[in-house]
């Protein structure tokens, strides 16, 4: 690279060279050269504008387009040189398109500063992974239902405290999960609405002289509405820790999640079986199956945690307008867009696929007196007042606990003998399918309420 090559487009008030290492400290290009596409959008979209109200002519903006589509293509087939000199991709572009057209390449930064324009490019990429997100949780609850479904019927023992607490449905407990998605994505549309507001045109931080018309490139570049004010529009960043923010509450449910089917998946439990293909083995164990994925999920929860709160800091001693420390917002932004990403790729293929072991889930919901609150139930519609359905029915479990016997398994004469309103009608109370049918009312865990709360969903995700 020439001398002339090393010229910054920003040094003509300067005496002396940038110092070999605040150079290398202060450029960005090393990671936010993932935003060209964005970048040359944008300024496509600002040529476009400049022409339209007479700061460009049509030849002008002819080149200045061609010349933006060449280097794109060449950024994109990563025959592009990118220059820490240059700092960022913003000047690595400029001054590409400069070499390509030659002066008229200088004009395309009137009217604008690298404040508005980085501010521009963040939420156009943002805007962009928040839809492919979208797309990806949808994915992930098709999965979901389609597992829900399959195990409408299938009993488990629904858990308060990690101990049995009342008989449930598998598919009951992933429609629970599918909730926790749908919340994600109304957090996420939510969101969106204000990433898409259009900074460009605040310029460095109080707007510009030039006649420019902010609607045009607004309408160009697909923002809904334009930032109202030039200092906030370089300055907010309260988008991109809002999508944090989903990131982690989404990542926490993922987490949760993950948690369950490590716990499911192990010999204690024996609940479920994952697919070999999202398991690993161990170096020195040979009949090690080791759950490394939701297990990789749950640690990348704290990964987005981290960022989220890197993001908070970075924000909260900032005064208007647009600081260097905004720099440090894209690597933290860029990585939870990954993480998230990824881990909702490995639970969309993982989830369909899990096997689930009936036996092992009814035997385990057997060993909690689960139905012991369909009983005081039962006494309760017999006339009992419920504390003292309650007082009766711990008593029996004191029985089971001694027999070695669940409610279902005592004989007629001991239930008997803790209440005299106890028929032989109580049987079709305390089994498991009894327990689950009974409950069928909408959110219940009825098997037919399950599926009519699959089908509610595929409704509304179509």
């Amino acid at each position: 690279m020439s001398k002339n090559d090393d010229k910054k487009l920003w040094d003509g008030r300067f005496t002396e060279a940038t110092d070999a290492f605040v150079e290398t400290f202060t450029a960005s290009i090393s990671f936010d050269a993932a935003l060209a596409r964005y970048d040359i959008e944008g300024s496509i979209a600002h040529a476009t504008m400049l022409e339209a109200v007479g700061v460009l002519n049509s030849n002008e903006l002819g080149q200045i387009i061609d010349g933006l589509k060449a280097i794109l293509v060449k950024i994109e087939a990563n025959d592009f040189e990118w220059s820490v000199s240059l700092e960022d991709v913003h000047m690595n572009v400029e001054k590409a398109l400069t070499d390509t057209i030659g002066e008229v390449g200088k004009k395309l930064h009137t009217g604008r500063s690298r404040n508005d324009q980085v501010a521009t490019d963040i939420r156009l990429y943002l805007r962009d992974q928040v839809d492919h997100i979208q797309l990806q949780i949808k994915q992930l609850q098709i999965g979901i239902l389609d597992l829900a479904e399959r195990e409408a019927e299938t009993i488990l023992p629904g858990m308060t405290h990690l101990q049995v607490a009342q008989p449930i449905t598998f598919g009951h407990h992933m429609m629970a999960w599918y909730e926790m998605l749908t919340r994600d994505s109304e957090r996420l549309r939510d969101c969106r609405k204000r990433i898409n507001i259009m900074p460009l045109g605040a310029a460095a931080m109080a707007g510009t002289t030039f006649p420019i018309d902010r609607e045009i490139t607004a309408k160009l570049l697909g923002f809904e509405s334009i930032a109202g004010n030039s200092l906030d529009a370089v300055s907010d960043r309260d988008f991109a820790i809002e999508f944090a923010a989903f990131a982690s509450v989404l990542m926490m449910h993922l987490s949760r999640w993950s948690e369950e089917m490590i716990l499911w998946s192990s010999s204690q439990f024996e609940f479920i079986e994952l697919p070999d293909r999202f398991c690993t083995g161990s170096s020195i164990m040979p009949q090690k199956k080791n759950p490394d994925v939701p297990e990789l999920v749950r640690g990348k929860t704290g990964r987005v945690y981290g960022h989220l709160t890197s993001l908070l800091t970075l924000m909260k001693s900032q005064p208007l307008a647009y600081n260097k420390d905004n720099q440090e917002d894209k690597e933290p932004l860029f990585d939870i867009v990954k993480t998230v990403k990824d881990c909702l790729t490995a639970f969309a293929d993982m989830i369909p696929a899990i096997e689930t072991k009936p036996n092992n889930m009814r035997a385990a919901t057997m060993k909690g007196f689960a139905t012991a609150t369909d009983l005081a139930d039962y006494l309760v519609k017999k006339g009992l007042p419920f504390r003292d359905a309650h007082d009766v029915v711990g008593k029996l479990v004191g029985v089971g606990i001694k027999e070695g016997l669940d409610l279902s398994e005592l004989p007629l004469g001991s239930l008997q003998s803790a209440s005299d309103l106890i028929e032989d009608d109580v049987f079709d109370v305390l089994t498991l399918e009894g327990s689950v049918a009974a409950r069928d009312h909408l959110g219940g865990t009825a098997p037919a309420q399950v599926k009519a709360a699959v089908a509610r969903a595929r409704k509304s995700i179509l």
